[in-house]
């Protein structure tokens, strides 16, 4: 299969923007972010196709749109969440009125979950992960699915009454909350999969945000306005500006992304899950 134009026209993208979101002086990712990603998130698209004859936008341009409107809102939530956390904050935010701050950030945040899941869909085709054996199994059957649903909210409001120590919930509750819903609701989730010891989706996943989340940290350092972390505790071992333990969090977040994405499918009621699944 040949590289898609789309692909070839990612790769443009990003040798453009990355120097320019590197070098400029002064001011220049408000701008430079959201088609730098665009850029990544078409590059990757391509190279799924070019070895696997399908990707998302090629399945269809529309929902692959749609996850760039269902980023924003999805992301808006976590930076809510963070106003009592603090774990994170913007350099350079003082140079914005609350209105240009609130457009540019939704167009950069946009790209997060075509990102993940884009190279969520590149990760499942990898070999290891193909020939991955039986690995624990997790149904959801009615005692699982409480239990989740129960540790869910217990988590997530120990991380607003003692952010200081319970911060790492963020990346834990809603996932913990949301996957017994959307058993409840029948849509589609990653017990379809855990139940017959099946982890490769969560490996492309886990996989997928784990590249995803390095050309993140990797792109911000050099970046202005760029993100910094203030992450109790875990301040050491930075990787560009993340502590080294932080990335773990990006593990249970991709979680959360597919049961998201998942819920907004079923709520609509379109629930073509075929558009999503990592598992070939």
């Amino acid at each position: 299969m040949k590289f898609p134009p789309h692909g070839w026209l990612g790769a443009i993208f990003i040798a453009i923007f990355w120097p320019l979101n590197w070098f400029l002086p002064g001011l220049r990712t408000h701008w430079a972010f959201f088609p730098l990603w665009l850029g990544y998130c078409l590059l990757v698209d391509g190279l799924v196709f070019r070895r696997d004859g399908t990707s998302l936008l090629k399945r269809s341009w529309r929902k692959f749109l749609s996850l760039f409107l269902l980023s924003v809102p999805v992301w808006w939530l976590f930076e809510l969440l963070n106003g009592r956390l603090q774990n994170w904050f913007y350099d350079g935010r003082e140079f914005f009125t609350d209105l240009e701050y609130g457009l540019l950030a939704s167009a950069a945040f946009s790209t997060v979950i075509p990102a993940v899941f884009g190279t969520a869909e590149l990760a499942a085709g990898w070999g290891w992960v193909q020939r991955m054996g039986r690995g624990p199994v997790i149904r959801g059957d009615r005692r699982t699915t409480r239990r989740f649903f129960v540790t869910g909210w217990l988590m997530l409001a120990l991380m607003l009454l003692w952010p200081r120590y319970f911060f790492p919930f963020v990346w834990l509750s809603l996932y913990f909350i949301m996957e017994p819903i959307n058993i409840w609701l029948g849509n589609n989730n990653l017990t379809r999969w855990t139940q017959d010891g099946d982890w490769r989706p969560v490996i492309a996943l886990w996989g997928g945000v784990l590249l995803t989340a390095f050309f993140w940290e990797f792109w911000n350092f050099f970046s202005y306005p760029k993100w910094i972390y203030t992450v109790p505790f875990v301040g050491f071992w930075h990787i560009f500006e993340m502590p080294f333990l932080g990335y773990g969090g990006y593990l249970p977040f991709a979680l959360e992304l597919y049961a998201f994405y998942n819920m907004v499918v079923g709520l609509s009621r379109k629930k073509n899950f075929k558009f999503v699944d990592f598992v070939k």
